[in-house]
């Protein structure tokens, strides 16, 4: 979501696209958009055999696009597409059709009760009609497809086109197409593609299959499935089982499964009435949340099935994208799923942080121990090394939310401590040596090599704000563990940081020299904590370098959301005016209102920070240009263009929403039911409103600045980014959970009563 490997996350990008002319295309074969309108995967039963199906598929432009087998980063087909002709045209449905998700699993209420899809793809020309029924089968390596083909005056050929990714990579693959049956083979992986009706004729292409079908008059039904195996003839006993089952039980099946996942989240239905649109989005985000963790790797879960820009991703060298794991992202789906009343995943999940924790057994570790890997295939594998304080932070955080629900005895507490918070909190308190392959560094916290973006070092509030409260909180783990040493340790070292903020994070130089003194405020981030000194920030996503003063961003609002501040706090409430500037020039401004058919009302929005170039460029609306390498520097690489412009996230949104019930809470009467009712009316409908028709919510949506070729975005849509992101997921059920309670859900009672109630006493 933001990425940049050791410099800016999403460092896997090349400049341009596959359909639109104002895009163009990377050399060679590349992957598929990222603007995924469903996803799924069959559910996985912790007491069941979790290897039962390991395969996952997401959809976007009314195609099948990426599905995984094996591991969830592990493509193994790019996509899969009708083309069609008939008297007079020869067309591809991805580009010649307007395309329709739905939901084939609904209760009354029309909330969605499993990741089974219906698209519906209408030919632009009238001509035909492509039904497609999506699902994956419990009980085997198979995607299931029942496709039905509706000619409308005249008849039509469809042709199956598959593109192979094997193993992650586009090119190598063996193909064959014989007696009806479609094959792909690479380094002992295996695809095959089977129909209960033989198609007329095979063939196979440069990287692709063919199925071509008979004729259709009037309408025809094909059941398709795609199944994987180490060998041939895993593949096609995967396929002929899913065959013989036949499509009302497979899916039956694969609906039973996430029905009863839904039915074991025990706070579902209490949060429905806290949403906008009857429980929908809260449903799908649920699932989505659930499908984003790895079956091999219990607790393993994702940023996002999806890979940014994919269709400028070159698919010739390894790259899993979003689908890996970023204990910031986890932290956040975890507690997500905790706010559900899932009683297992987040446990699973607490207890899997141990795989990207680095020990003195992590490969390349010569240095400090106790700190989390920036980003990790989800079997531990480290992939970028960069450290980040908050992403060590948030692991003790959530270990003391997991206590707080009775999901971690005091023994379960205490062995924890042992094995994994102490160090991860000694790592906060005192900092360390880095010392892993070309990252050689010296931490001295608060300062991070890199705050939440990925980008920058210095003093963050964000990071800061985390950085407190799991000190605070690995305290109390502390107390109940035994180690009343190691407590009052952290509890100081908490203290000298959190009296520190406001002087080395805020700064009374306004955004823009001409603007005058401004009141006291936070910076996004003061790279060597001297927020008055005008020091430049590193030059990133193509952009120049400007001075501290010039940034501003949204994140200080983590330091109400953990307790560390007050939400009244002046220099909060000082911020807070900053951020919201509209009058700001367009690279400097944040915060953007949208309105959407239907609705008078304006809906707020904001993006990462001033000066973002994480998006699309401004001026051609190409695709991100990103880093080539995953290493610690300056220098700005040749394929960034400086029109990058990131766009406005739905996360913030929820933030937002999330610090005003704070201060509505904060009033000396507390929070009253139209507080309440205005966080929902603007915050909590927002976030329903960036979902697109598949309730997949975007990491960006489209702020209107710069060029839009093609039309191809509509203002408070999701871009080409990660979609769906599960932070956002995340971050919208968060909200539902704290309205319903009350309460910021990620709240700590600790930090509040440590710092945020004491200082507001002070006064």
């Amino acid at each position: 979501m933001k990425r940049f490997g050791l410099l800016c996350g999403s460092c896997l990008i090349a400049a341009g696209a596959l359909l639109s002319a104002s895009r163009v295309s990377a050399a060679g074969p590349t992957w598929s958009p990222a603007a995924k309108t469903g996803l799924g995967t069959a559910y996985a039963d912790y007491s069941a055999n979790r290897d039962a199906s390991t395969v996952w598929f997401s959809l976007a432009d009314g195609v099948v696009t990426e599905t995984m087998f094996g591991m969830i980063h592990e493509i193994q087909l790019k996509d899969l597409l009708f083309a069609v002709k008939g008297a007079g045209f020869d067309e591809s449905e991805l580009t010649a059709t307007t395309s329709k998700t739905e939901y084939l699993d609904t209760d009354a209420q029309g909330r969605p009760r499993s990741l089974a899809y219906k698209l519906t793809n209408t030919a632009k020309n009238g001509r035909y009609e492509i039904e497609k029924q999506i699902f994956t089968d419990p009980a085997s390596n198979s995607l299931f497809l029942r496709v039905i083909f509706r000619a409308k005056g005249g008849a039509i050929t469809p042709t199956l086109l598959a593109h192979p990714g094997l193993n992650g990579l586009i090119g190598g693959e063996a193909l064959d197409a014989a007696n009806g049956v479609l094959h792909a083979e690479k380094n002992g992986t295996h695809l095959i593609i089977k129909s209960a009706q033989a198609p007329a004729r095979t063939a196979t292409g440069e990287n692709e299959l063919r199925a071509e079908l008979a004729p259709v008059s009037g309408e025809a039904t094909y059941d398709f499935v795609v199944s994987f195996g180490h060998s041939r003839a895993e593949a096609e006993a995967a396929a002929d089982g899913t065959l013989k089952r036949g499509h009302d039980a497979v899916l039956a099946s694969y609906d039973s499964g996430w029905e009863g996942y839904l039915s074991k989240l025990s706070a579902l239905d209490s949060l429905a009435p806290e949403s906008e649109d009857g429980g929908k989005l809260l449903s799908v985000s649920a699932m989505v949340l659930k499908a984003s963790e790895d079956k091999q790797h219990p607790g393993a879960l994702i940023a996002s099935l999806s890979t940014p820009w994919g269709e400028t991703v070159s698919a010739t060298k390894p790259a899993t994208g979003y689908r890996a794991v970023w204990p910031r992202d986890f932290y956040q789906c975890a507690m997500a799923l905790l706010a559900l009343g899932d009683t297992e995943t987040p446990v699973a999940a607490m207890n899997y942080l141990k795989t990207v924790q680095v020990g003195a057994g992590t490969p390349d570790n010569q240095g400090a121990t106790g700190w989390y890997l920036q980003k990790s295939h989800v079997d531990g594998t480290p992939e970028w090394i960069g450290v980040q304080l908050d992403q060590t932070a948030m692991p003790i955080m959530l270990a003391w939310k997991l206590s707080q629900a009775g999901l971690l005895d005091k023994a379960a507490l205490t062995a924890l401590y042992g094995s994994q918070l102490k160090a991860a909190a000694t790592f906060l308190a005192k900092g360390g040596d880095v010392a892993m392959k070309f990252n050689q560094a010296k931490i001295v916290p608060p300062k991070t090599q890199q705050e939440r973006w990925e980008e920058q070092p210095g003093f963050s509030p964000s990071t800061t704000a985390a950085v407190v409260a799991g000190l605070t909180v690995a305290a109390d783990i502390a107390d109940q563990a035994g180690d009343k040493d190691g407590a009052k340790r952290y509890r100081v070292s908490a203290d000298k940081i959190s009296a520190s903020i406001e002087k080395t994070m805020a700064t009374i130089k306004p955004v823009l020299a001409q603007r005058g003194q401004a009141a006291k405020h936070f910076l996004r981030i003061a790279p060597d904590g001297r927020p008055d000194a005008g020091d430049p920030l590193l030059a990133r996503n193509g952009k120049q370098a400007r001075p501290e003063e010039s940034y501003l961003d949204a994140g200080f609002l983590e330091l109400v959301r953990y307790g560390v501040r007050a939400p009244n706090d002046p220099v909060i409430l000082a911020s807070i005016g900053q951020v919201d500037d509209r009058t700001l020039p367009d690279d400097l401004r944040i915060r953007y209102d949208f309105h959407f058919q239907g609705s008078v009302q304006a809906y707020p929005g904001w993006r990462r920070y001033s000066d973002d170039g994480y998006g699309e460029d401004a001026v051609t609306g190409a695709n991100f240009g990103a880093e080539t390498e995953d290493r610690l520097s300056t220098d700005v690489d040749g394929h960034q263009s400086p029109n990058q412009r990131g766009r406005v996230w739905p996360i913030f949104t929820g933030e937002r929403g999330h610090y005003e019930l704070a201060a509505a809470n904060a009033k000396p009467h507390g929070a009253s039911d139209a507080d309440i009712q205005r966080v929902r009316d603007t915050y909590v409908k927002a976030m329903e409103l960036f979902a697109n028709q598949g309730m997949m919510i975007p990491e960006q949506v489209w702020d209107g600045v710069g060029a839009n070729p093609d039309n191809r975005f509509t203002a408070g849509a999701g871009t080409d980014s990660a979609t769906p992101l599960s932070w956002a997921h995340a971050e919208y059920i968060k909200l539902l959970r704290s309205l319903r309670d009350r309460q910021v859900w990620d709240l700590y009672a600790p930090v509040a009563g440590r710092y945020a109630d004491a200082k507001k006493q002070s006064r």
